[in-house]
């Protein structure tokens, strides 16, 4: 009886492995359960999964082998390093956060230690903008009526302001002389990312000087951000260092806030600031025009 349980329990190990494997590698995105199921199985779960299946096995080498493979391929794919360029006082510093309604600039602000020249937050707390604006009467900023917050020291010219039927939101503004847009992609379980993904891609240009700043909700993998990959430079992996995944609460599951550039835009360093304030780190990128 032993010995059968052994064998069932050898062969489960390796049917849930392939499944998992399967899923990540091969299935990804084809349809809307299996982009379930790969959002769901970031290379760090299936790492700690096939570790922790090889402790009640007799021969755990072949587990421990495969976890070892997955652990290069994820750090291959993740942990950045660069040399970052000086900053000069024109360069532009821009900063990102999914505030998870708990923050507003003030938090951001600090985690930051300064004022940046821009800042998007989404998801955000109620910010009083009106006491905002006599804090800073020198600066400029905007509230969506979807939770998202713009902040900039030059004056925002706002473009188009559009949210898709699942609460996707695409602002576009100008300011400093680039092209922005403030995204934040609906997180709904039972709303295809395809969708939502094919709804940012409609609404953005590939202009010159533009800048994407957002909670994609779709890890860097995804193939929904094929079209935004062949148009712009990601902020983190051309000049970040560390683990790029910004979510969940400081652990490196999933990169689903980003921040991209214009090819013809220069990114000299980019820091992702981990804070327990929120379940997203918060980024923050340094740009030349």
């Amino acid at each position: 009886m032993l010995r059968l349980l052994k064998t069932l329990y050898s062969i489960a190990n390796v049917l849930i492995i392939f499944g998992m494997l399967s899923v990540h590698f091969v299935l990804k995105e084809r349809s809307y359960l299996d982009a379930l199921r790969f959002y769901a199985m970031p290379l760090p779960i299936i790492i700690v999964v096939v570790f922790l299946l090889s402790i009640f096995l007799r021969n755990r080498r072949y587990n421990i082998i495969i976890a070892g493979i997955l652990l290069v391929i994820w750090l291959g794919r993740s942990f950045k390093i660069h040399i970052p360029e000086s900053i000069k006082p024109s360069d532009l510093e821009v900063v990102f956060w999914n505030a998870s309604r708990d923050n507003g600039f003030e938090e951001a602000f600090k985690l930051i230690e300064n004022i940046p020249d821009v800042c998007v937050l989404v998801e955000s707390k109620r910010n009083d903008i009106k006491l905002f604006q006599k804090k800073y009467p020198n600066y400029y900023f905007y509230k969506s009526d979807t939770e998202i917050y713009i902040f900039s020291k030059s004056r925002i010219e706002i473009e188009k302001d559009t949210t898709s039927n699942h609460n996707t939101t695409v602002i576009n503004f100008k300011s400093f002389g680039l092209n922005f847009y403030a995204i934040d992609v609906s997180g709904s379980t039972d709303v295809p990312r395809t969708w939502e993904l094919g709804f940012v891609n409609k609404n953005i240009t590939t202009s010159p000087k533009t800048m994407l700043l957002g909670d994609f909700n779709v890890p860097f993998e995804s193939i929904n951000l094929k079209e935004i990959k062949a148009n712009f430079n990601h902020a983190f992996n051309e000049k970040g260092n560390g683990f790029r995944e910004t979510w969940f609460w400081n652990i490196p599951l999933l990169s689903l806030d980003h921040i991209w550039a214009s090819k013809d835009l220069e990114i000299l360093k980019t820091e992702k600031i981990n804070t327990f304030k929120s379940d997203h780190c918060l980024l923050k990128t340094y740009i030349r025009k």
